[in-house]
Formats: C-alpha cells, structure tokens, sequence
C-alpha cells in the first residue's frame, strides 16, 4: 500500500514539476498537489488533494508518507525502523531491531522475531481473555485462557500467575513469595520465603515474616495494625480504627488522624524537619519545613513547594501555575482550566540571560512553538496538539487536518505562512520573497529577478536584473532562488 501510493503521487509530482525541478521553493497545483523543494531542487515534501495525501522527507531524519486521517508509515533508517498505521490508534504495525509487531488499540497484540534471531520470543494476546508467550523453552512460554485456565510467566509485575475457572481459583508468585486464593479474594494464604498469612476477607486476615514484619486486620478496611523493620530498635508501625483514628510511627517521625481523614497531623524530625497539620482534609493543609512546605486552602489557593517543585493554584481547577528544575533547564508551566491555556517556557540554567524556548496553547485555536533561537511555529486552529504534546503519530496524521493557518520562521526574518493547507502561501526572507494563489496567480521575486505568473506559467510576466518586464506564453521555467525551507507536516 504504501509503495503504491507513493509511487503514483511522485509520478505525477514529477509530471506537473518537471519544467520547474531547478527552483527552490514551492509548485503549486492546489488542491491537486502542492510541492516544496530543497535547495538542489529536490521535492522533499508534498501534499495532494488538500491535507490528505503527502509525503515527507527530512534531511537527517525519517521519512513519512499516508492518507489522512486514514493510513500512515514512517520509516527511519538511522534507527533501523518502519512503523504503519491505520486509523491510529487503532492498528499499529512496527519492524525494528530484530522484532515485528502489530496491535489493534493495544488490546489485541503480536509480536515476533525477525531476521532468524531466535533469542527473542514470539508472543500474541487478546486482552483480557488470551495469553501467549514462545521462547523455544518450556519453563518460559506459556498459554492462557482468562478466566477458564491458564499461566503466564514474567509479566504483570508477577513471577508466575495461575488460575482455574477465576476467581473460584487463583494464583500469583513473586520474589518467592506465593499467594493462593481459593476463592479470590475471599480466602488467601501466603507462603515462601519465610513468610506466612490466612485471610478470610473482610472478617480477618494475617500475613508476617520474622524479623521483617507483621500485618493484621479485623473487618478490613475498619481494625488495622501493619508493623514493619522489626530487627529495627524503633519499627514502624501503622494502625487504626477506622473512621475514627489512625496512626503511623517509626523512629523518626508520628502522623495521627481524627475523624479519618478530615483531622491530622504530621511530626517528621528526619531526615529533615517537617511539621503538618490537616483541618477537613484535603481542604484546608499547612505544613512547614526545610524540603517542604504547604499552604493549602482549597479550592481558592494552594502554594506547595515540594522536592523542588513549586506549585501554585488559584481558584482550583481554574488557574494553575508550576515551577520546577529539570537537570539543565529550568521550566515553568501556567494553565487555565487545564488545557484551555497552557504554556510551558524552557530556559538554561547555565545561561539564564539567553531566550527561552516556549509551547503555548489557546484551545482549541491556537498553538504556538518558540525554539529561543530565531525558530518559530504557529498553527491555527490546533484541537489536539494540547493533549497529546509528545505523540508524533498525532502530530503527523492528524494536526494538519485542522490547519487552516500555518506558520513557520525558520530564522528571524525568514517566514513562511499556509492558508486552507497551501491553497494560498506566502514566503518572505531578506533574499526572497513568494506568493501564491493555487495555480491561478504566483508571484515571486530575489536575486535572480522577478516573475508573475497565471495559471502556474500558461501566462507570465519575467524581468531579470537591469531589464524590462517581458510576457511569456506557457513559461513553466522558475528563476532560481534560496529555498522556502518547508512546513513541518
């Protein structure tokens, strides 16, 4: 499918640019195919039929080419990886390093290795009811069939778990540890490793390793004591009755609650001071300390500064305001109603006086990208680029599907601007400057000279340097010029 597509598509990029492959810039034959090319005159990029059909290459990175919003593929040869998608997330197809894999909507999966690599294990699930694991070996590959009987080995944070016509019975191992529910979660028993515990849920329930811990329950969740670091001079411990009191203690620190959970406190003298204390929790909170510390009275303002973070709400969940320090930059991060503004800036702590790098959005209108170094992107309107920030599959296959306005700076003072995805585009830089309209009407002008045009070239207007303006018939020549380094997808 995708050979096929591109080749026809690039076919006819090749028909309908032929007589202009030497200028760098952009062909026009909006709706049926929009081109921009490198510097060497190389297509690069281009898009047919509005924002639906297109391709992408990028100089040092992948390449990209689909049918929005129904197909995608990408293929990168620096990370030796192909991936196709259709109706993303629907179903996603990947080949990389030795393994191909499929999903459909992570629900049902298979992945295999390729390339006689027989090391790694062929797997398939349907979630939740199918399970399977091949790694040539019997002691670990596996099939399940969920509830009705099964094992699966290494996964879900389990060594090994068992069951039987679930939950009448169940099974799980981790670490050596072995629980058995018989049936889940009503009676339990643990053992291994040391330790014991019986459970015959809610009414009691005990689990304890010597020397480790002992936990006890009566009328779960209302009668609890958990004691921990037994070989310590001070163990821990947590107990209650709820709702009317808990506790927590060890050697350094005390946390009681009254009336669990409106009413409390907390007393930490290590490893670093803290004092807290809790009135209709979580409403209204104070605590103080070196690494720590809380003014919260909810829902109208909250200040917390927490292992670093800094944190400030005003009016819960209207406005929202954090600051933090991410190994080499600093970030701050503002937002209304959670996604109805958000803007996020970046700036180095090495060099705090350079510009800040900034991604702002004003849903579902506006998105706005600032590098600090000159590099700018804008796209109205932007829907989704808020709620998915990192997922480039959203970014290639689906924002473009709204950009009726895109504009990138690739450096300050060069601009290029999209209206109704490249029906009307304009480039300007201090070496050139472009216009079109479509097919209908072009104008571009640089070093090279001047050219008008109608219907991409049937009728022109050229003037080169020194001399005259002079008509042309059928002109599908292009004066030569610095390129109009293309809009990311």
């Amino acid at each position: 499918m995708n050979l096929r597509l591109t080749s026809v598509w690039l076919v006819l990029a090749l028909i309908l640019g032929a007589c202009g492959r030497a200028w760098a810039g952009e062909i026009n034959y909006w709706p049926f195919w929009v081109g921009q090319t490198d510097e060497a005159g190389e297509i690069r990029e281009w898009q047919a039929v509005g924002p639906l059909v297109f391709a992408r290459q990028d100089a040092a990175g992948p390449a990209y080419d689909g049918f929005r919003p129904f197909y995608l593929h990408k293929s990168s040869q620096a990370e030796n990886l192909r991936e196709s998608m259709v109706l993303y997330p629907f179903y996603l197809r990947r080949e990389s390093a030795g393994m191909r894999s499929w999903t459909v909507f992570n629900l049902v999966n298979h992945a295999e290795p390729v390339g006689g690599d027989a090391e790694r294990a062929r797997s398939f699930d349907v979630w939740p009811v199918y399970f399977s694991r091949d790694t040539g070996k019997a002691d670990t590959s596996y099939r399940a069939v969920f509830p009705i009987h099964g094992t699966i080995k290494r996964r879900l944070v389990f060594d090994r778990l068992d069951w039987t016509l679930f939950p009448l019975y169940g099974r799980s191992e981790r670490g050596g540890v072995i629980s058995t529910s018989t049936p889940w979660p009503f009676i339990r028993r643990r053992e291994g490793n040391g330790h014991t515990g019986l459970a015959v849920w809610p009414l009691f329930g005990r689990a304890e390793k010597p020397g480790s811990y002992r936990h006890r329950y009566y009328l779960w969740p209302l009668l609890y004591r958990q004691e921990s670091r037994l070989s310590e001079a001070t163990p821990a411990l947590k107990e209650g009755f709820l709702p009317f009191y808990a506790r927590e203690r060890d050697a350094d620190s005390v946390s009681e609650s009254f009336v669990w959970p409106l009413f409390g406190y907390t007393d930490r003298r290590a490893p670093q001071p803290y004092r807290e204390v809790r009135y209709l929790w979580p409403l209204f909170v104070q605590g103080r300390g070196e690494a720590r510390h809380i003014n919260r009275w909810a829902p109208f303002y909250t200040h917390s500064r927490i292992k670093g973070v800094e944190k400030t709400w005003v009016g819960w969940p209207l406005i929202r305001h954090q600051e933090w320090n991410d190994g080499s930059l600093h970030r701050s991060r503002s937002q209304l109603l959670f996604f109805v503004f958000w803007s996020e800036h970046q700036r180095s702590l090495a060099r705090p006086d350079a510009p800040a790098a900034s991604r702002t959005h004003f849903w579902p209108l506006l998105t706005v990208w600032d590098n600090g170094a000159g590099r700018v992107q804008a796209q109205f309107p932007s829907p989704l680029d808020v709620f998915f920030p990192g997922n480039d599959r959203i970014r290639q296959l689906y924002n473009p599907l709204f950009a009726l306005y895109r504009l990138d700076q690739s450096r300050t003072g060069e601009v290029k601007e999209t209206f109704l995805w490249n029906a009307i585009s304009r480039y300007r830089s201090p070496e050139r400057r472009a216009f079109h309209l479509g097919p209908l009407f072009s104008s571009e002008s640089g070093a090279s000279g001047s050219r008008l045009a109608l219907g991409a070239g049937l009728i022109s207007l050229k003037r080169a340097p020194g001399r005259g303006w002079r008509l042309f018939l059928f002109d599908f020549s292009r004066p030569r010029g610095q390129a109009a380094r293309p809009t990311s997808p």
